[in-house]
């Protein structure tokens, strides 16, 4: 293996052997013990179809199938051998990957390229079958985490596999995956997800591109422009997506968006001048036109019309690696930046003696921990499949670890320049660099301020729905019907503070057909436990409060999703901790005791968040702050300018203004 010690001869050869029986991640409840590790006969963890975690909230539910147990491989061997491929990646990327000059140059080195070939990192997630690593989500994830070294190589890997050629994945033909994608797994073909244009930016659906039948019906015809298309200026093959005509089963024609794969060398295809970006500059991000392109029919992916829940289904699926990238840059930004601080020495004492300086690596570590939990609790579940073999819909949860993570990069990356101070802010040295880099994080795939509608209103719908069909069998349903509805409308009211329906620490707690007569959570994590319950119960109050308020017009209500939407994040990443620093502590795991602390700081820190953002759907705090913020901005935004006076502003004659005279004269007689 290039520059590593590991025992395979290159790094495809070790993750087949991880992957030796096709095995996927699963750790299963003993009906004798809190954790086993007994393999699974099946090659996927199946799981009975339900509401996704984010949704469960709204009822007050904490879905037991997410939070416990967490995650991880299979055994130990398939532990060791991924983690050879990680540090062989790693220090690839130590050793070969020059990200200063990369960012100089603003392209990418034909050498790194080729070394992330030999590595089968254009494969990663391509099945073995085709050429590719068929790594799970799990896997790909880890690996994600040494590729981050370099912000503008993880863009350009990302756009290539996790958006470019997954819908040859998810949606593809037989004969376009074997076509395509073992040329794509070696990176002889690179490919680019072709989506934006410049007057549909996160409203996708209203792309303007269009795309004609031929006369011969053989052939689809393109014409549009996309912008902003990573890898648009060198990719092979592109995801492209463009409206067609449209005529449904009750034969009423409209306009619909439809995804074609593109071939560069199908013609009419040119490709812009590479943009001059704030960051990730290494990375070819440029506009792509299309001037009577042709594409055969057979290269449509999915249905004709369908492609708007393709281009979706790609885009959510992807956002749960940005955890673990951004954890593995915070964490080597941790052990560079402890190492800094025992040295540099002010006013007599080193750095690290300072509180404030340690309270910045501690929020830095804190986060880590959070988004990395996340990201793996995410993945775990997207490793799992129906019995229909289809995984379940993770696209509320992926969204939550890409909001926490790529905010949480932004402010910690911010405070390790901090410390480094003006060193920090000089370019001989990589963090005003990754500040740059991480700014992309909370724009692409999605902006921070869509994704947090689609977490609320996704959640609101499902609770809305919950509610209507309660409401429907206490007016209509069976005696039986109605009087189970009221209970549950008790329940819901009164019971679940006091009574503890959720169980999420109750020790006859059982799921998945398995009984586990010992608690499973372990006793010093009770009190975490008991807060998480306690504010996913006020959630779920300011849940039904917002619904019987607004009703349907709650999607208008921005301030107020965003709330909830926040919560929703803060909950769901309170589970993932409380759900990993359990295993740790079972597992007896390095340093779990002071991960113990790690926990309960955080529990206790985002519980305090979550309360006070709760008290902003109160009707005082509206009254006070929300409504008044409304009226302001509506006015500023009539104004189209900063509309207040100057504070050095005064009339002309203010010192003969009665009011200024009086003033005077008391500040003349206090003295």
């Amino acid at each position: 293996m290039i520059g590593g010690t590991c025992r395979y001869h290159n790094c495809k050869n070790l993750i087949r052997s991880v992957l030796q029986n096709h095995q996927r991640s699963s750790v299963i409840l003993s009906k004798n013990s809190c954790l086993n590790t007994k393999s699974n006969s099946n090659s996927t963890k199946t799981f009975v179809r339900n509401a996704s975690f984010a949704k469960d909230l709204t009822l007050g539910k904490l879905n037991m199938k997410w939070i416990h147990p967490y995650p991880t491989l299979e055994n130990h061997e398939d532990l060791n051998e991924l983690q050879q491929l990680a540090d062989a990646v790693g220090k690839f990327f130590d050793e070969q990957v020059d990200s200063k000059k990369l960012d100089i140059d603003g392209c990418m080195d034909p050498d790194v390229m080729q070394g992330l070939k030999d590595y089968g990192l254009f494969g990663m997630q391509i099945p073995t079958k085709y050429g590719g690593l068929g790594l799970n989500n799990i896997q790909y994830a880890r690996i994600i985490e040494e590729i981050s070294r370099d912000g503008a190589v993880t863009v350009m890997l990302a756009a290539h596999q996790a958006i470019g050629l997954k819908g040859i994945l998810i949606a593809g033909t037989d004969e376009q995956k074997e076509k395509y994608l073992p040329k794509l797994a070696t990176g002889e073909l690179v490919a680019a997800f072709a989506l934006t244009e410049p007057s549909s930016g996160s409203d996708a659906a209203s792309i303007q591109m269009k795309a004609r039948l031929s006369d011969d019906g053989k052939q689809w015809i393109l014409n549009g422009e996309k912008i902003y298309i990573t890898n648009g200026g060198f990719a092979d093959i592109m995801t492209v997506f463009a409206k067609t005509p449209y005529v449904d089963a009750d034969g009423n024609s409209s306009e619909k968006v439809t995804a074609f794969i593109v071939e560069r060398n199908f013609g009419g295809i040119t490709s812009g001048k590479p943009e001059d970006k704030l960051g990730i500059r290494a990375s070819n991000t440029c506009a792509v036109n299309f001037e009577d392109t042709p594409v055969p029919v057979e290269n449509v992916i999915g249905e004709v019309g369908k492609g708007f829940k393709i281009a979706m289904q790609i885009l959510n699926g992807g956002r749960f690696s940005m955890g673990s990238s951004v954890a593995g840059q915070l964490k080597r930004l941790v052990a560079i930046l402890t190492d800094h601080i025992h040295q540099r020495k002010q006013f007599g004492k080193s750095l690290a003696e300072f509180e404030l300086v340690q309270s910045k690596v501690f929020n830095m570590s804190l986060d880590s921990y959070a988004m990395e939990s996340m990201a793996y609790m995410t993945a775990g579940q997207m490793d799992k499949v129906d019995s229909d073999g289809n995984p379940p819909d993770c696209s509320i949860e992926a969204a939550m670890v890409k909001i926490y993570s790529s905010e949480a990069a932004w402010r910690n990356v911010s405070e390790c320049l901090q410390i480094f101070g003006g060193m920090g802010y000089m370019k001989d040295f990589p963090y005003e660099r990754m500040l740059r880099d991480c700014r992309i994080l909370l724009i692409f795939e999605g902006t921070n301020e869509i994704l947090r509608m689609l977490v609320a209103l996704s959640s609101l719908q499902y609770a809305g729905q919950h509610l209507q069909g309660r409401l429907r069998l206490l007016k209509k349903g069976t005696l039986r019907e109605r009087c189970t509805s009221a209970l549950d409308f008790m329940r819901d009211e009164i019971g679940r503070p006091h009574l503890g329906f959720l169980s999420i620490y109750n020790s006859a707690f059982s799921f998945d057909g398995y009984y586990s007569g010992e608690h499973w959570l372990s006793p010093s994590l009770n009190d975490e436990a008991k807060n998480l319950e306690n504010i996913t119960h006020l959630y779920r109050t300011r849940v039904y409060q917002v619904l019987k308020k607004y009703g349907k017009k709650i999607q208008e209500e921005q301030l107020e999703l965003e709330v909830l939407a926040d919560v929703a994040i803060l909950i769901y990443a309170m589970s993932a901790v409380l759900s990993r620093c359990n295993k740790s502590i079972f597992l007896n795991l390095r340093n779990h005791d002071h991960e113990r602390f790690m926990c309960k700081a955080f529990m206790a820190k985002s519980y305090r968040e979550a309360y006070l953002l709760l008290e902003r759907l109160t009707h005082d705090y509206r009254k006070e702050h929300t409504d008044i913020q409304k009226k302001v901005s509506k006015h500023i935004l009539e104004e189209k300018q900063f509309p207040y006076a100057h504070p050095l502003d005064v009339p002309e004659d203010f010192q003969n203004h009665p009011d200024y005279i009086r003033q005077q004269q008391l500040i003349k007689a206090n003295r």
